[in-house]
């Protein structure tokens, strides 16, 4: 007797038969698609081992997308703490920008204890070095080189700022701190003179710049730096 004739039949539902029929020819369908117990109303315990495992199945499947539930909670209050954290080191940077004389030096210099990153380094790209507006010239000190057309293509299109958990160019980026970034940030610094300009953040701890909730709390630091350097 084959497989299908032991099988209830639903004169109604052909469908019915024809899903009865898959599975009876394929018995480790449910097992290579443990998803599917979501959805599946659990056997009842009174027809043996077989449907007894079926329900096993079941609720070590709906464990199983629990247990991932709570690692993405738990991931999402971390990178909320550690992004509110972030917030009040940008705003103590900030007070520094504003009363800084020499805004480089105080990038590079005070900024890193401020942010708790290993580096803090202003680069910017060989172009316009004077602002018709403000008749000013971009400071050469303090300021390293970058590559024409080094910005946009290390940001990305359309972004201020972002995080990279892996981070690579360390040693144009980061310089002497490349060895000790495990992670850095780069943030568009928008200069009055058209310049196109980077701060880029290097850090030892992943935890100093949390991935997410942090691009606007850097794009404004990046606005604030440009800002410093206007005056």
């Amino acid at each position: 007797m084959s497989k299908r004739a032991i099988l209830p039949r639903e004169a109604d539902d052909p469908i019915a038969e024809e899903v009865a029929a898959f599975l009876a020819a394929h018995p480790d369908f449910l097992s290579r698609r443990p998803e599917l117990y979501r959805v599946l109303t659990p056997p009842k315990r009174v027809h043996g081992e077989n449907l007894a495992d079926h329900m096993a199945a079941m609720v070590a499947a709906e464990r199983a997308r629990l247990r991932t539930l709570e690692a993405e909670v738990a991931e999402a209050i971390a990178d909320g703490r550690a992004g509110a954290g972030l917030v009040l080191r940008v705003r103590l940077a900030v007070l520094a920008l504003m009363r800084a004389r020499d805004v480089p030096e105080t990038v590079m210099q005070e900024l890193p204890p401020l942010l708790r990153v290993e580096s803090c380094n202003l680069l910017a790209e060989p172009r316009a070095p004077l602002s018709a507006r403000h008749g000013t010239a971009l400071p050469r000190h303090g300021i390293r080189p970058l590559p024409e057309g080094a910005v946009a293509r290390l940001l990305g299109g359309g972004r201020d700022a972002r995080v990279r958990p892996e981070p690579d160019e360390v040693e144009l980026l980061h310089v002497e701190a490349a060895g000790l970034v495990v992670r850095d940030a780069l943030v568009r610094v928008p200069l009055w003179c058209g310049t196109p300009c980077l701060l880029a953040l290097g850090a030892r701890e992943a935890a100093a710049l949390p991935a997410r909730q942090t691009a606007q709390t850097l794009a404004f630091l990046g606005r604030a730096v440009a800002a410093a350097m206007a005056r």
